[in-house]
């Protein structure tokens, strides 16, 4: 009898595991070749509150070679571009107010399908603010001011909505309030559309190195390592007289609990979500700049990196929140106007401005485009597709160089993400994008 069941079993077992793999495989997100182009909320407010006008771009979309596109919903103000029962509606931007009778986004998934393009849409997490008009959710709303983050400079704390210097109001990532309102925004806007492909998130970190230093902060690190912090600042980083950091002896645990604080983060909403649908691309933008991006509290890479190795800010333990795993797509920014490494070597000084969260102004060979992307392939280690993004700005009067940048993303990683639209538009250079998105490399 035995003899007769053993290949029973062995024909059974077969079965299931290529059962198993075809279902796998058909779940799968097919990574390559991807080109994929940002709508930016605020930048196109007015030119996406018509039909026909989102129809052009998008047929314009598919023709110069992109395959996806990403429509922002929630921009930094914290309001949302849908009719939403728990955050705010935009429906006013720059003095024109925009026609609700019909739903943008539902207009971009529709024409999206029948163009055959990959339709994501983006939110913008842990902010809800824009300094420059003090506009939105933590100025209009008095129950949500003190989420806003509140940093420790040189000249003391302050709250992110005196430093009018930073468009960003920022919140504290940590805050179980915090995290429960943007999750129930996410839920809520996946559940409502239903046909979208995916969803990218943005801005799920800190501000920066000087973020968060509440009380409330305090707390909650304390919780983490299991002992009241004595000297608070000052056990994390202290300023010396020319207002540089010293570092305190609990300097890298603290780096160590916002790294958790937003992978455990980034772990809840993949479970809420795809719990809503299961088809769900899940997303992430981060910048590229790793050796500093501990700054805003996020480790993008693979758990099996341990940057420990390599750097000397990471303790043995920050491997462990690394959350290449959980996404279905990265898009990273490879925001720099070098396009090579050996265009790096022979300059003394880099030609485009660094102004996005944890740049530095080093000259090192990852502060270009291949070298960023070729890191960002590198530490992600294959665990998901990874899509070198462009800033359009950066390159305004040498569009040759932004056709070298874009064939570079595409070379070393498995396509290329450019923001935004708006600067397409305005420097007229849809001829740029093609010769980018379709010549050989």
């Amino acid at each position: 009898m035995r003899l007769i069941k053993f290949p029973v079993l062995i024909v059974v077992a077969l079965l299931a595991m290529v059962s198993c793999s075809t279902e796998k495989d058909s779940n799968k997100f097919e990574k390559k070749n991807r080109n994929i182009l940002w709508y930016d909320a605020t930048a196109n407010f007015q030119r996406f509150s018509h039909k026909d006008s989102i129809t052009y771009y998008l047929e314009l979309s598919k023709k110069v070679g992109f395959t996806d596109v990403v429509v922002d919903i929630k921009p930094i103000t914290g309001e949302v571009l849908y009719n939403s029962s728990i955050a705010p509606q935009m429906i006013e931007w720059n003095g024109y107010q925009k026609d609700t009778t019909w739903d943008m986004l539902e207009w971009f998934i529709k024409e999206g399908k029948r163009l055959g393009l990959t339709v994501h849409a983006s939110a913008n997490v842990f902010v809800a603010g824009h300094n420059y008009f003090d506009r939105g959710v933590v100025y209009e709303d008095s129950s949500k001011k003190h989420w806003q983050t509140i940093s420790y400079l040189a000249d003391g704390m302050k709250p992110i909505t005196e430093q009018k210097h930073k468009y960003s109001a920022m919140l504290n990532p940590a805050l179980k309030d915090v995290q429960d309102y943007e999750l129930s925004i996410l839920k809520e806007f996946v559940s409502k559309y239903p046909k979208l492909d995916g969803i990218i998130l943005d801005r799920v970190r800190y501000d920066g190195i000087e973020a968060d230093f509440s009380d409330a902060s305090r707390e909650l690190f304390e919780d983490y390592i299991g002992e009241k912090v004595n000297r608070f600042p000052e056990d994390i980083f202290s300023y010396n007289e020319q207002g540089k950091r010293v570092e305190g002896p609990l300097y890298k645990k603290w780096l160590e609990w916002r790294a958790k604080v937003i992978h455990d983060f980034f772990a809840e909403v993949k479970r809420e979500l795809k719990a809503i649908n299961p088809a769900l691309i899940f997303g992430d933008y981060t910048g590229a700049w790793y050796s500093t991006y501990y700054e805003v509290g996020v480790n993008w890479a693979s758990k099996t990196y341990d940057p420990s190795q390599d750097y000397d800010w990471a303790t043995p333990d920050y491997k462990n929140y690394g959350y290449a795993e959980m996404l279905d797509l990265f898009t990273t920014g490879c925001y720099f106007y070098e396009v090579t490494k050996e265009e790096v070597k022979q300059t003394e000084r880099y030609k485009a401005a660094r102004t996005e969260a944890g740049m530095d102004d080093k000259i090192d060979t990852t502060y270009s485009v291949e070298g960023s992307a070729e890191l960002s392939m590198k530490l992600t280690k294959g665990v998901t597709p990874v899509y070198a993004g462009l800033y359009v700005e950066q390159y305004k009067g040498n569009k040759q160089q932004f056709v070298d940048a874009i064939k570079m993303c595409r070379k070393i990683s498995d396509g290329v993400m450019i923001f935004d639209i708006v600067h397409v538009i305005n420097y007229g250079w849809w001829d740029a994008l093609e010769a980018g998105l379709k010549e050989e490399l």
